[in-house]
């Protein structure tokens, strides 16, 4: 077999397995409900601050946009943006940096995991 032949023909292969469809998200929270998490974040307002995408009426400028939240390698700036951390932020930002001006809004464990799915699935 010719390598003319081989090296074009693997490159189609890589090429066709990157085209899958709709993946999982990079970043599962248990027992978790992404739409239950952009209701969420309708009724706290975090739209008053954010920009976040699917959420009517959310075009705050104060804190950054939530778009492609997915992709982001921080959270705050300066911390791993994984589920563990995600979580803490959520029930109490000043806890993780006393001098942000993100308020501690979500008081309970299953709307934080609601919220950071949603938040998981801004790609």
């Amino acid at each position: 077999m010719k390598l003319s032949i081989v090296i074009p023909g693997l490159w189609c292969l890589s090429a066709l397995a990157a085209c899958t469809g709709p993946q999982e998200p990079s970043r599962p929270i248990a027992n978790a409900d992404p739409e239950r998490g952009r209701l969420h974040i309708a009724r706290l307002q975090c739209g008053a601050c954010h920009e976040v995408p699917g959420v009517r009426a959310a075009r705050g400028r104060v804190g950054p946009t939530l778009a492609h939240f997915s992709k982001r390698p921080h959270l705050a700036g300066k911390f791993p943006n994984e589920p563990d951390y995600l979580l803490r932020w959520l029930r109490d930002p000043p806890a993780m940096a006393p001098l942000t001006a993100m308020p501690a809004l979500v008081h309970d464990d299953a709307v934080a995991r609601d919220i950071a799915a949603y938040l998981y699935s801004l790609e």
